[in-house]
């Protein structure tokens, strides 16, 4: 016997206000609030699958504004870090292996630093206060500036196997920031220092004429921008010095000021006289920086026997000053070779900087 299924006819107007049960809930209010006890107006109820679309876009778009913010401050954070290593503040230790000095030819002498050892003895007694400079490569790092204080701790590791000088505090430059720039750092650097020769800014001016492609005296221009005009001068003198002797000169740290300059008037006024001091400084295969001072002073002394050129007359007359000033009378004798202030004023008593700069200043105007 086959059971009978009973079926019902449900009819509904779909525009009717009333919807079946399920599909509407009721919401009660407060009387007391509406002054009414009867059923609000309906609110639809949301089914569960506008529900997970509707948190799951609310989500994306958190997560949006989330990843923003964090690209801002990503952004921000790159900014300033770029305009820290512009200010050479972004500071790190690296090993002193991995430092090269092959991009910038330096201003400081290999030969000789007597003052070497007392730098590693600071640096033992008190640490490194200033950071060696350096510019990061693809296979590590090229130095700028601290010759002397990287070489002070790869000495230290070799003489007191302590791994504490196998990294050195470093502050990075940004990259490919351009040649003169790097130079004018090292070089800014080294100008305060005092024994800084001549010969070595010279040799430094001509190795970067050579690399940016100008003549002497403009990379003396722009290397020694902020030194005084006389400075610049002198160096551009002892360029031309060891412009004319090439290589053969072994020792150029070690010519004082005076004897570069002399020999700088010496070629001036014959040609050949370079070409006389090669063949004498040839003849002496095996010297030191002593004999071969002594054998420049010589070319100078006697630049006749030198060059074959007659020796010039020098002036024997004698010139007096006398300047009236608020503070006392001046006077000044000038005569060859000799040039002398008396005044009632301590010349000793003054900064020795500003004393430099002022003779400085008053010899570039007697040259101009």
């Amino acid at each position: 016997m086959v059971k009978k299924r009973s079926v019902f006819d449900i009819n509904f107007d779909p525009d009717a206000e009333e919807f079946p049960a399920g599909n509407q809930e009721t919401v009660q209010t407060d009387p007391q609030t509406t002054g009414d006890s009867k059923s609000a107006e309906a609110k639809p109820r949301r089914s569960p699958m506008a529900s997970a679309i509707s948190e799951t876009v609310e989500a994306v778009g958190s997560r949006a504004q989330t990843e923003a913010a964090i690209r801002s401050e990503n952004d921000a954070l790159a900014q300033e870090h770029v305009r820290l290593k512009k200010l050479g503040l972004i500071t790190d230790l690296i090993e002193t292996t991995k430092v090269k000095m092959t991009k910038l030819t330096r201003d400081r002498s290999s030969e000789i630093d007597l003052e070497l050892k007392e730098l590693m003895v600071s640096i033992q007694s008190v640490g490194l206060s200033n950071p060696i400079r350096v510019e990061q490569t693809d296979s590590g790092y090229e130095l700028i500036q601290g010759f002397r204080r990287l070489t002070a701790f790869r000495a230290l590791e070799v003489e007191t196997g302590d791994p504490r000088y196998k990294r050195i505090p470093a502050a990075l430059v940004l990259r490919g920031e351009p040649l003169a720039n790097l130079y004018r750092k090292m070089v800014d650097e080294n100008l305060v220092r005092k024994d800084l020769s001549f010969g070595e800014m010279a040799k430094l001016a001509q190795s970067y004429a050579v690399e940016a492609q100008i003549d002497v005296h403009e990379a003396v221009n722009v290397l020694y921008a902020s030194a005084l005009k006389q400075k610049r001068t002198y160096i551009r003198q002892f360029a031309r010095v060891l412009e004319a002797v090439g290589d053969q000169v072994r020792f150029p740290e070690a010519i004082p000021r005076l004897l570069g300059l002399e020999l700088y008037r010496v070629m001036e006024a014959d040609a050949s006289a370079g070409e006389m001091i090669i063949r004498r400084l040839a003849k002496a295969e095996t010297r030191d920086s002593d004999d071969e001072l002594r054998i420049l002073r010589h070319c100078v002394a006697e630049p006749r026997k030198l060059t074959g050129a007659k020796p010039s007359i020098k002036s024997v007359s004698k010139t007096s000053l006398k300047l009236r000033r608020d503070d006392g009378d001046a006077k000044v004798t000038a005569e060859n070779g000799r040039l002398e202030l008396r005044m009632n004023k301590d010349f000793s008593a003054l900064n020795k900087e500003k004393l430099q700069a002022s003779i400085e200043a008053f010899l570039a105007t007697l040259d101009d």
